[in-house]
């Protein structure tokens, strides 16, 4: 039987259909990767960190741009700080004023220290002389009223002058005003004792004031420190080393508290963000390694876990690659590098992986 042309031509490229059919899937089935292999693909990311200022205010300056490579602690912008600047010497004006109050207070309790013990001392010695002096007094006065006594008996009886009594008895009084002088004395130097021992609630006056002072200038060194730590809170640093990805702000912007200025990306902490078909993700676990491989580097694969896998499923982004284009939803999955020798990957560079979910399997390159 014989065919007609268009028949011919039918059979015919219907075979070539089914051979171009057969060829494919025998080239993905020699470009597949073993039993224990997933290969995905995606973009480098970092951990953004955003670097703010904690104080409404004006930018100064900003000392980088968008590319640039910085250190931990590296000033990355700066605020206008002349209102806390001011504040500053306002501050240290006050704790040097107190510091030299406070050494006043100090040096005159250390004299009022050493002379409250003298002035005791003294009074006391007052005291004890007093009291000595009218005690002899006392006994001349007696001594005195005995005498002219018995001479004015004896007078009484003619056995002396009468003259002789009379001056017994002007002795008598005199040593009895003596008598008298020594009491008031002693009563003196017992009032100057009791003035000395207030000497003892003068230091603890004193004593009050120091610790007063002492409070204030504490109070002082505490403003101070304050107005330091918002003027070193001006000058914004970098938390950790990275590159600026983003220059938010410019110069002589107004800002408030806590508005992004500068965003960094870790370079220390990179992962792979790629997404894993919906029938692969059940052979994932937290921990198992990975490789990540780069245009940029190629031949050198970079060491990484798998640190976080997707909850839920999404639809594939467009700038990801799948062996099957039937494949519309996947699991994102974060890859983080283990080191990133010498910075030499950065964010937003495409890369492809390799996890390796059944242990013993040998590592192998990505094949897309």
């Amino acid at each position: 039987m014989k065919l007609s042309k268009p028949v011919v031509l039918g059979i015919g490229a219907a075979a070539v259909l089914v051979a171009a059919v057969l060829g494919w899937r025998l080239v993905l089935a020699h470009r597949a990767l073993p039993e224990g292999l997933i290969q995905v693909n995606g973009r480098i990311e970092g951990d953004q960190v955003s670097v703010a200022s904690k104080l409404a205010g004006r930018i100064a300056e900003l000392k980088v741009r968008e590319g640039d490579s910085v250190q931990a602690g590296q000033v990355l912008a700066v605020m206008d700080a002349a209102q806390i600047q001011a504040k500053v010497e306002q501050a240290q004006a006050a704790v040097t004023a107190l510091a030299s109050q406070r050494a006043a207070v100090e040096t005159s309790l250390g004299a009022l220290r050493r002379q409250v013990p003298l002035d005791q001392a003294a009074a006391d010695t007052g005291v004890s002389q007093a009291a000595a002096v009218k005690t002899k007094a006392d006994a001349a006065r007696a001594q005195a009223e005995r005498d002219a006594q018995r001479l004015e008996d004896l007078a009484q009886r003619g056995s002396v002058p009468v003259q002789r009594a009379e001056q017994a008895r002007l002795a008598a009084t005199a040593a009895a005003a003596d008598a008298a002088a020594a009491q008031e004395a002693l009563a003196r130097a017992k009032v100057m004792s009791a003035q000395a021992g207030l000497g003892a609630d003068k230091i603890r006056a004193q004593e009050s004031q120091l610790a007063a002072v002492t409070a204030q200038q504490a109070q002082a060194q505490a403003t101070l420190a304050e107005a330091q730590s918002v003027l070193n809170d001006l000058s914004l640093k970098a938390p950790s080393a990275g590159v600026v990805v983003t220059r938010v702000r410019e110069p002589g912007e107004i800002v408030g508290a806590g508005s992004p200025i500068v965003e960094l990306v870790d370079l220390d902490h990179l992962y792979l963000k790629a997404y894993v078909p919906e029938a692969q993700i059940g052979r994932l676990r937290l921990g198992l390694p990975a490789q990540v491989w780069t245009d940029a580097f190629p031949g050198q694969a970079f060491a990484a876990t798998v640190k976080n896998i997707g909850q839920r499923a999404e639809f594939t982004p467009k700038e990801v690659q799948t062996p099957d284009e039937r494949v519309k939803l996947t699991y994102a999955v974060k890859l983080y590098l283990d080191q990133n020798p010498e910075h030499r990957l950065t964010p937003g560079v495409p890369a492809d992986a390799v996890v390796r979910w059944k242990d013993g399997v040998a590592w192998q390159q990505p094949r897309w």
